[in-house]
């Protein structure tokens, strides 16, 4: 990936590019931002420009060998790191059992969440981390000398997934790794890291993409109006992530919506039967849609909120169509009164959905507490 792949974040890019050219590049860097900020696609970028045979002054050249195979992700001093789950033909949870599904996935676009990437390998249940047997991979790899460039790149996507018998087997080889060797960490969420691992690393905050960018970048990928790009980017918040899923799979969206709505009116109603069906259905669509469900609902529910304080005059307010229409005569419903135990409680089945809690327990409970905080 080239950095002219890459929306906006200029100031950013200007960063990285200015730091190859003055050879001050740190053996371990820490992309930290929210989700869909671009920070894998600038890690990328980054690792591409470091190793490309005929960089330019503000890119690589995107035509030499090293940037063919960087294109392709099969440059063999490239190496990657994600969360992966057990699989039950292995003993032996790696990145390297994923390596070929996560080459095609990679390359067909670099704005992806962790619960993209799960979906893509059909995980079920199961959730990604990266376990304690990655550390000896990585080790392994690293002890190699460089075959083609100057430097030997680890990217490890998600540190946070960390195990933390991994990250405690890597403290000392990120804080001196083998010569001409760098670590790219791409985080979503920086302050679920150990502190050890940060502070072992050059941190490098990516803000979310300024509106103008994304309302660009989906015209140019989808061909779609500027009215609908601009109310899509207005809806993801600088996530472009977010943006591009809305663009390319409404459904999804709106099955998170109507499962809101179902859970809301049966609440409403005190609908007990309904609200055990309702609970028993969304345990079964795995654990990492879940947990999307639970952000999708926490997002919503902000919304509404910030409805019921009419804040829309102050443009605070980031829904869909579908959203806003449902929500115009919901809203009364989130206040102040009930919001944070609202959070609370959402916040609370996520960590639990997390943890690998039984799952029908779980929406239930949620389910039966919401009947008590809503307000007729």
């Amino acid at each position: 990936m080239k950095f002219s792949d890459i929306p906006g974040q200029k100031e950013i890019i200007d960063k990285l590019i200015s730091s190859v050219h003055r050879e001050r590049v740190s053996h371990a860097q820490l992309f930290a931002g929210p989700e869909g900020c671009g920070n894998l696609a600038l890690a990328l970028a980054y690792a591409q420009f470091i190793s490309c045979e005929n960089r330019t002054p503000v890119d690589s050249c995107g035509v030499c060998k090293s940037c063919v195979k960087y294109e392709k992700m099969i440059h063999p001093d490239l190496h990657f790191v994600f969360p992966v789950i057990r699989d039950k033909k292995s003993n032996e949870p790696v990145s390297d059992n994923y390596i070929v599904q996560w080459r095609e996935f990679v390359k067909n676009s670099a704005f992806f969440n962790l619960n993209q990437w799960l979906d893509s390998i059909e995980v079920g249940n199961a959730q990604g981390l990266i376990f304690a047997t990655e550390a000896s991979e990585i080790i392994k790899k690293l002890s190699l000398k460089a075959f083609e460039s100057d430097f030997k790149i680890m990217v490890i996507w998600l540190p946070e997934k960390m195990h933390l018998a991994t990250a405690n087997k890597l403290l000392k080889l990120i804080e001196e790794p083998p010569e001409r060797t760098l670590f790219l960490l791409v985080s979503d969420e920086s302050d679920k890291i150990i502190p050890t691992i940060l502070s072992r690393c050059q941190l490098i905050k990516i803000p979310a993409f300024e509106s103008k960018d994304i309302v660009n970048y989906l015209i140019d990928r989808f061909s779609i109006k500027k009215e609908k790009a601009a109310d899509i980017s207005r809806v993801a918040n600088g996530n472009i992530i977010r943006a591009i899923e809305l663009c390319e799979n409404e459904d999804s969206s709106l099955l998170n919506l109507d499962r809101f709505k179902n859970l809301m009116r049966f609440a409403w109603k005190r609908d007990i039967l309904s609200l055990i069906n309702w609970s028993e259905e969304t345990a079964a669509i795995g654990r990492e849609a879940q947990k999307a469900f639970i952000t999708f609902t926490l997002r919503l529910v902000r919304e509404n909120l910030m409805l019921t304080l009419n804040q829309k005059k102050n443009r605070l307010i980031f829904m869909t169509g579908e959203e806003a229409e449902f929500s115009s005569k919901f809203h009364p419903f989130i206040n102040n009164g009930n919001i944070y135990t609202f959070a609370d409680e959402l916040n609370l089945a996520y960590s639990q959905i997390e943890a690998n809690g039984n799952s029908k327990i779980i929406f239930l409970d949620l389910a039966l507490k919401i009947t008590r905080i809503i307000i007729r």
